[in-house]
């Protein structure tokens, strides 16, 4: 497996980068998917901002989106090229805030979040929320990343 993580901003988060591979490598171990690549890209609200804009018709910041290269349910992610999560290091700060966590559990959790719509999960039925939002507290809890 390949993991790109790719830090688009000032702020010196090295060690949190390696935490969330770890939590990343954990996950996919979890799933049993091991041949695959994908990168984590950490951006400003203001370049998620336009990619939200540009890509997804939404002219506001977000805290993750995930571009797969593949939006088909049948895919079969082994031996594959998944896409880019980008995640906004401001919205990381504002969200670790606002939920009473630390900054590298929500960064770990947002990461978490866009691989697993990379691997074709999505929330927007109650059932399908169900089993991502199950996944992403399974994967985050066994890495050792609590609230």
């Amino acid at each position: 497996m390949k993991i790109g993580l790719f830090n688009e901003t000032n702020e010196e988060i090295d060690d949190e980068l390696k935490i969330v591979l770890k939590v990343l490598k954990k996950g996919l171990k979890i799933l049993e998917i091991q041949k695959v690549e994908f990168n984590v890209i950490i951006v400003s609200n203001e370049y998620i901002h336009e990619l939200n804009k540009t890509y997804r018709g939404i002219d506001k910041e977000t805290d993750v989106i995930s571009f797969a290269l593949e939006d088909d349910k049948t895919f079969n992610p082994e031996d594959r090229v998944l896409g880019d999560i980008y995640i906004s290091i401001d919205r990381v700060h504002s969200q670790s805030l606002e939920y009473g966590h630390s900054f590298t559990r929500e960064l770990c959790f947002l990461a978490v979040h866009g691989m697993l719509h990379l691997l074709g999960y999505d929330h927007m039925e109650k059932k399908d929320e169900e089993v991502m939002f199950s996944l992403q507290d399974k994967i985050l809890e066994s890495a050792g990343i609590t609230r």
